[in-house]
């Protein structure tokens, strides 16, 4: 089973060691690793951004839409449809809260993809015709939200069990843990760690260990 890839992008996140060469802002930072990612076989690449403006955003989605010419990843704008159509890019991921995915595929062309996160089985039903994916989480403890109770494995199976469109498990996925995220029935999954946390030149083998953990997948505690 080849499962979905999504990286998560947090250009303030702090660099790997070695990870920021001088003289490089945050986001060529950023760009670099989301085409090195794309080269390994990341398939989706969610620009989550809040605190850019719109101007800005379409910038730094404009220079990831370059940086993954050649490979079959697709670039996603988190939330701002506006600013994914004016990009160029691939798609759209939405929030939990944002509109229904219904009112944009009324705009979009069907090859648009459209994503949203979600936290509960019953969040799966509404408008799901108009939905290529869903992400579900948090799954495991993870330090992006500090605090917040994980669903588990099992909660992850039930949602994967409820819907026809592909779940993607986040939330403190690793590659140790990725045959549970398989065995539960997920797709594939989406995280901002495990991609940003590593050298640059070891997104391959994360990639490749990742997607090996769906050919073997593991028992769900």
């Amino acid at each position: 089973m080849r499962p979905v890839i999504s990286m998560i992008t947090d250009r303030r996140r702090p660099p790997s060691p070695g990870g920021l060469r001088r003289g490089f802002a945050p986001e060529d930072a950023l760009v670099e690793r989301v085409g090195a990612a794309a080269r390994a076989g990341v398939h989706l690449i969610q620009i989550r951004e809040h605190d850019l403006d719109g101007r800005l955003l379409a910038r730094l989605a404009e220079r990831c839409l370059m940086a993954v010419e050649g490979t079959e990843a697709r670039v996603l704008v988190n939330d701002r449809l506006d600013v994914a159509l004016a990009a160029g890019a691939h798609g759209v991921h939405l929030r939990g809260d944002s509109a229904p995915a219904s009112r944009l595929r009324a705009v979009v062309s069907r090859s648009f993809v459209i994503g949203r996160s979600i936290h509960a089985r019953e969040e799966t039903g509404p408008h799901a015709e108009a939905i290529d994916y869903f992400v579900f989480g948090s799954v495991f403890e993870t330090g992006s939200k500090p605090g917040a109770v994980a669903a588990g494995a099992r909660m992850l199976g039930e949602v994967a069990g409820a819907t026809t469109r592909p779940v993607l498990a986040v939330g403190g996925v690793t590659v140790e843990r990725c045959a549970q995220v398989a065995h539960a029935g997920a797709a594939g999954f989406a995280a901002i760690g495990l991609f940003a946390d590593c050298p640059i030149d070891a997104l391959q083998v994360i990639v490749r260990a990742a997607s090996a953990a769906f050919d073997t997948p593991g028992s769900v505690p």
